[in-house]
């Protein structure tokens, strides 16, 4: 039975706040307050890990590992079909927890989101069970390439979708054979709590899953130094990256991070006009807290005019309010720190000369679908990640120099091209810096491709076999042939 003080009930739905360790609950000596981005309402006081949690929780993914890599590909299957079928018959409390805690529309958690945290398990689940690579000889000699569970692994994982962002690293973590400690963002960690509940309930053996609550600062370091975790995947911010792997380089604990965006939507003169219209106005969705959005809009200049006209008519439409309505299109920005980010952005970057076209300011917890033109290429809004609803308008008039415009960040981690030209299209995908490039599309992802980022948007890659061959340690053996000699 689960105390009042230590759970947060969201629509009916009890949330256990304390940490899950070990197979069981852990509490802390101190908590920390989570609110709703909706309205500001505390939705619970968080159990706040130091160390000392964050020591017990790799001792515990220590403990259970021989175990779980042991286990046969096809239990460690089975269970991850487990815990799909869990959160398919959890999914309507795992949307409206969600969408309290992080802001995020209701209908989407229902229709997209939560169905694709299922699919996640259920994916890693059966490319384990065709994970293979063919033996190969070498002078008679036979090869045959492994993939050996690697140890505890330590996921950290943002606020901004945060139960579809976390699975997408546990489920083959664990289909690896890894045992895994969960640090979810404390912004939004209610739905990772409800992930335990239903992996327990699945069958997976105590220890294999663990999670751990609070700040990044307090208990961050004590997980990505640990010399007994062997793989740490990080989604975030860059410069939280960057004290990760000052951490994790004393042990070289092989890391894996998908960073910051700034992705550049490419429009030609030749492309579907409403097509590309909607592919901008797309890149609102879940207000602009979207690491792949395409913030900076590129236009061939002949069809800017026409292109913005479109714009403003389809943008301007857009409902925002309350998320757990039908019929809202944005929601909330997730926590006042953000909005006043946002917001500074914006701000420094009118001052600096750039033009309003829609938006530009905030109500309450929801900042304004906002278009800024006249801004430079060197420019922070230019240059910098919002992560909210903001987006910059730039015109260019050669291929070339859409290319140039688009290659001109720090970042690489998306792209979206817009254009009724094949051959064009293949000219500037070939030439584009970045993981995924999207053609007359946005956002189809299918777990088999390889994803992540280039330059400052990540390392390595997850995705299909990339991700076994991250949390995996690769082993080839090499037999000698005509079978084996017998010395006596």
């Amino acid at each position: 039975m689960i105390r009042e003080s230590q759970a947060a009930v969201i629509a009916g739905v009890a949330v256990d706040t304390r940490h899950w360790i070990g197979g069981e609950r852990v509490a802390s000596t101190e908590t920390f307050t989570d609110t709703s981005p909706i309205d500001g309402s505390v939705l619970g006081e968080i159990a706040r890990g130091t160390a000392m949690e964050a020591a017990a929780a790799v001792a515990a993914a220590k403990a259970a590992f021989p175990g779980w890599a042991a286990t046969s590909r096809a239990e460690r299957a089975r269970i991850l079909h487990a815990i799909a079928d869990g959160v398919e018959k959890r999914l309507e409390d795992l949307a409206i927890v969600e969408t309290c805690d992080s802001g995020a529309l209701l209908r989407s958690h229902r229709r997209g989101v939560m169905p694709r945290v299922a699919h996640n398990f259920r994916f890693f689940a059966d490319w384990l069970l065709r994970l293979e690579h063919e033996d190969f000889e070498t002078r008679g000699h036979t090869n045959h390439v492994s993939w050996d569970p690697a140890g505890p692994s330590v996921l950290i994982t943002p606020w901004n979708a945060p139960l579809m962002l976390a699975t997408w690293k546990v489920a083959p973590a664990l289909a690896a054979g890894n045992t895994v400690v969960l640090k979810p963002a404390e912004w939004s960690p209610l739905t990772a709590s409800l992930l335990a509940d239903i992996a327990a309930e699945a069958g997976l053996p105590a220890g294999v899953l663990n999670v751990v609550q609070g700040y990044g600062a307090e208990i961050g370091d004590a997980l990505t130094s640990h010399p007994d975790v062997r793989r740490i995947s990080f989604t975030g911010s860059v410069p939280t990256a960057q004290r990760i792997a000052e951490s994790a380089a004393a042990n070289l604990t092989p890391l894996s991070l998908e960073l910051g965006g700034k992705s550049p939507l490419l429009v030609f003169a030749d492309a579907d006009l409403d097509l590309a219209v909607d592919l901008a106005v797309e890149q609102y969705d879940n207000a602009g807290q979207v690491c792949l959005a395409a913030t900076r809009i590129l236009v061939e200049e002949s069809v800017a005019e026409e292109f913005t006209r479109r714009f403003v008519s389809k943008a301007s439409a857009l409902k925002q309010g309350d998320p757990r309505d039908e019929a809202t299109d944005i929601g909330p920005t997730i926590h006042s720190r953000q909005l006043e980010k946002i917001d500074g952005f914006v701000q420094r970057a009118l001052a600096a000369g750039a033009r309003t076209v829609i938006g530009g300011h905030r109500d309450g917890q929801y900042y304004a679908p906002t278009l800024l033109t006249g801004v430079a290429q060197d420019s922070e809004i230019v240059q910098e990640e919002v992560f909210g609803p903001v987006l910059t308008l730039q015109t260019f008039t050669t291929e070339d120099e859409a290319v140039r415009l688009a290659n001109g960040t720090r970042f690489g981690l998306a792209a979206t091209v817009a254009t009724g030209d094949p051959e064009r299209a293949e000219r500037v995908t070939s030439q584009l810096v970045a993981g995924t490039v999207w053609v007359n599309c946005f956002f189809v992802r299918d777990l088999q491709a390889p994803f992540g980022g280039s330059r400052l948007s990540g390392v390595g890659r997850e995705g299909g076999t990339w991700s076994f061959d991250f949390y995996c340690d690769l082993k080839n053996t090499v037999t000698a042939p005509k079978g084996w000699t017998n010395h006596g």
